[in-house]
């Protein structure tokens, strides 16, 4: 049960059922900026769907976006939804090669761009709509009789976030966008008020519009760039009930005066990595509220998760388990299930999963399976009681001395150690031994870096030997991807580069 009543079939429906039922409630708020209500947004939305209707954009039309995270983002999502046309977002930390690649797939029968962002400039053949122009055209009289729109559309492409190869644009319709709400859980409630820091052109945002609709959650746009006296400042003066952040970012809002008076925090999200238990404990003192894990993916914004309840040790060591609706198993290379404690590879299967990949059946087909199941490039487990414990991606594994090494699973361990902030393990190629590990260290205290013999000890007293780092680089900071992922690739490269220098 929502906050929403009715049935709905289309993302348009729920628009405009959130506009009637939530009205005046805030549904974006850019802080010190804007802040739009539910009611406004689908006015400005039905005013820009006819302004892009004018402009030829009809039903299956891919329209891209290359705005910022921003209420004109949502507005732009929403109008193109009405239109039953296609909205697939950028990242705007994309550079030119990258924006060239995802627009050669999509083939956008229209850019809606901010021209003013120092972004780069799309293909001459392709119309552009600059960002500037929005407020008048939503300011129109809206379309004369909404669009048709089937459940089964195309509603949105999510592009993944691999940093080589060609970009894969996994393709959502009404139904999955319907599906990722009844998924949200614990992470949802009647007007919640949520502190959002993920990019909007992300699955996270992207493929959970209907949930955001349907629960009237008022999403409040996270400044950038981040500092714990601005988040502390927002929690509070905003009425954050949902926020998510990564571990350092929550160990330093501890650390604020005020971060103990934020009576509205109900629940809070450790993002990208995981958050050791005694990180769990403290903000469950301080704040009142306990942090949980969720696992996802571009293909499938919604799988698993760990619950409030959990024990800080299953917080950090697990992802929890599978989301209302969907299913997760561990197999073998064959498709058969392994038992608990036994590494296999991740597949999912529920309403959250996507259609496919955007014009490329045949790699469609390399992931989808015929009764449904997403093969995954992850790695992982299954505990006793059911958590999902990840190993690490397939492209992350690398074969030291015949031995096969999972890079997070020892990323975990050596997270619990106090001289490390974070960190991030690669395999690099060795002579004789194949591959050897090398870990990139970003120290607690830079004037007291952890040494390679005590994280090579404090692993092997957790895992077996040949999972310890060979080697040990200490670094400011480590390299993130467009989708403020850690860029493997990069280090890869670093790790390789130094080896052959040396």
């Amino acid at each position: 049960m929502t906050a929403l009543r009715g049935q709905f079939s289309t993302l348009a429906e729920v628009l405009d059922a959130a506009g009637e039922q939530h009205g005046d409630r805030e549904a974006y708020v850019e802080p010190g900026k804007v802040r739009l209500t539910f009611a406004e947004l689908a006015r400005a939305s039905d005013g820009l769907a006819a302004a892009l209707a004018a402009r030829g954009v009809g039903h299956g039309d891919v329209v891209a976006l290359m705005l910022p995270s921003s209420a004109d983002y949502a507005i732009c999502y929403a109008a193109i939804a009405r239109l039953g046309a296609v909205t697939t977002g950028l990242n705007t930390r994309l550079g030119p090669r990258e924006v060239a690649a995802v627009l050669d797939r999509a083939r956008p029968a229209l850019v809606i761009r901010d021209t003013e962002a120092g972004l780069p400039e799309p293909p001459a053949e392709i119309p552009v709509l600059a960002r500037k122009e929005l407020a008048a055209a939503c300011d129109g009289p809206g379309l004369a009789a909404p669009v048709p729109v089937s459940p089964a559309d195309p509603v949105v492409i999510i592009w993944t976030s691999g940093t080589t190869g060609t970009p894969k644009g996994a393709w959502f319709d009404s139904r999955n966008l319907a599906a990722a709400a009844a998924s949200a859980g614990v992470m949802s409630a009647p007007y919640d008020r949520r502190l959002v820091a993920t990019p909007f052109a992300h699955a996270g945002y992207m493929g959970k519009l209907w949930d955001q609709l349907a629960w009237g959650i008022a999403m409040v746009i996270s400044p950038v760039p981040w500092s714990a006296p601005e988040m502390a400042r927002i929690l509070r003066e905003e009425r954050i009930t949902v926020a998510g952040g990564v571990p350092t970012q929550w160990a330093k809002l501890l650390e604020e005066p005020d971060s103990g008076e934020l009576p509205h925090l109900r629940i809070g999200i450790a993002a990208t990595a995981p958050a050791p238990p005694e990180l769990v404990e403290k903000t469950a003192a301080r704040l009142g509220v306990p942090l949980v894990v969720r696992y996802a993916m571009t293909e499938s914004p919604s799988i698993c998760g760990t619950e409030p309840e959990d024990s800080p040790e299953t917080q950090f060591r697990t992802v929890g388990r599978p989301q209302d609706g969907m299913e997760v198993a561990v197999t073998d290379e064959q498709g058969v299930p392994v038992p608990p404690g036994k590494v296999g590879r991740v597949r999912v299967r529920g309403g959250c999963v996507m259609r496919g990949y955007w014009g490329q059946p045949e790699l469609t087909a390399e992931v989808l399976t015929p009764d449904g199941w997403l093969l995954s490039g992850d790695f992982g487990s299954f505990t006793p009681e059911g958590n999902l414990v990840l190993s690490g991606r397939a492209s992350d594994l690398y074969i030291r001395g015949g031995y096969n090494v999972y890079p997070l699973e020892v990323e975990n361990v050596l997270t619990e150690h106090p001289a490390v902030a974070r960190v991030a393990v690669v395999g690099t190629p060795a002579p004789v031994i194949g591959e050897i590990g090398v870990a990139f260290v970003v120290p607690a205290d830079p004037s007291r870096p952890p040494t390679r013999d005590a994280l090579r000890a404090w692993t092997k007293d957790r895992l077996a030997d040949y999972k310890a780092p060979d080697e040990v680089r200490i670094v400011p900071e480590l390299p993130l991807t467009a989708m403020l992922k850690i860029d493997r690739d990069a280090l890869r490269a670093t790790a390789a580069a130094v080896r052959t220098r040396s």
